[in-house]
Parts: C-alpha cells; structure tokens; sequence
C-alpha cells in the first residue's frame, strides 16, 4: 500500500515538474520568438543607419551653415552620399526580407506584407532612422558635444524611435515588439561601432 501511495505521489510530481518545464518553455521560446520578429522589422532601419556611416562623407546636409546660436546645425557627419546610400540600402534589405517571407523561406513571421508593401515600409523605417539620427546630431551640437563624441541614450535609441514612429502608421507593431527593440538596440548598435571601428570605418568605437 506504502509503494502505491509513493508512486502515485511520485507520479504527480513528476507530471507537476513537466508542467513546469513546459510553461517556462513555451515562455522561452515566446520570448525568442518576439525577438526574432522584432529584429525582421527593424532590420531596414539598422542597416540604413549602418551604411550611412560607410558611405558617408562629401557635401554635408547642412552645406556647412549654422543655427541660430552660432553653431552649426548637424555638422560634417550627416551627408547627403550618406542619407542617399542609407535610405537606398534600407529599402534593398526590405526587398530582400519581403521575398524571403513571401516565398515562405522562414516561417513563423509576426506581419504579412506583399513586396511593394515591404518597399514602401523598408523606405519608411530607413528615413526615419536617418531624420532621428540627424536630430540627434542636432541636439548635440545645441548641448556643445562635438561631433563624433557620444551622447548615451540618444545616440543607441533616437534613430530607431523615429524609425517605429515613420513607419507604425502604414505597418504597426505590438507594443512588445517595440519594448523589445528599446532594449536590444543599444547592444546591438555598439556591436555593430565596435565591429565598424575594428574595421577602419568608425573612428571611435562608441
């Protein structure tokens, strides 16, 4: 009678232990799963971001003028090769995504668009990094931090705030997703300085 007890006891906390382990899972992998959508979305933005760097230089938006305050108004480091070749190559990886998940290469995606859709929402998401990135040079040079020096916060988040927020109206994003971008993206912004500054690209790697 004792042994049947203990294996009747046994077994429920057993069965216990594996609904544990199954909601902790699925958990996990719900976790993953909003990353790796919210990476998808946002990708355009990173890259415009990126190549504005590498293809940056020649004549500066702000053809070298300054704001009221005496200063200039962006500085030398936002360019129009640079805006060009951003804007460009966002909309290139939007194309991509949109024939890798339209052909149903990977699965398991959180939003649906058709390719023109994904031109017009990778155009969106890279202008809006560039127009966040270019106001946070611009609030730089009012608060006296020269270019090229860093401004935490701004410098990892502004670009792709402004990315949701040009993008949202035409393709919105649960609130989730968009917790998990303002938390990924300044590791992933200063891996990619570190690797751009290893590279020769960056002079600094902040």
């Amino acid at each position: 009678m004792f042994l049947i007890i203990f294996l009747m006891l046994l077994s429920k906390v057993l069965i216990w232990m594996l609904d544990v382990v199954k909601y902790y899972t699925r958990d996990f992998m719900s976790i993953i799963q909003l990353i790796y959508n919210s990476l998808i979305y946002i990708l355009p933005a990173y890259v415009a971001n990126a190549s504005a760097c590498i293809f940056g230089g020649g004549t500066p938006l702000d053809m070298g003028k300054k704001f009221v305050d005496g200063k200039r108004i962006v500085g030398n480091g936002v360019t129009y090769r640079g805006t060009f070749f951003g804007i460009l190559c966002g909309i290139i990886v939007a194309v991509l995504e949109g024939m890798i998940v339209n052909l149903n290469i990977v699965n398991n995606i959180a939003f649906y668009f058709n390719i023109f859709e994904w031109v017009y929402i990778g155009f969106l998401l890279s202008l809006g990094a560039l127009f966040g990135d270019m106001l946070g040079s611009f609030i730089k040079r009012r608060i006296g931090i020269a270019q090229g020096k860093p401004a935490p916060i701004l410098d990892q988040i502004g670009f792709v705030v402004f990315a949701i927020l040009f993008a949202y109206p035409i393709a919105p994003i649960s609130i989730e997703m968009i917790i998990v971008l303002l938390i990924i993206t300044p590791a992933v912004h200063l891996l990619g300085n570190i690797v751009a500054y290893l590279l020769g690209v960056k002079k600094v790697w902040w």
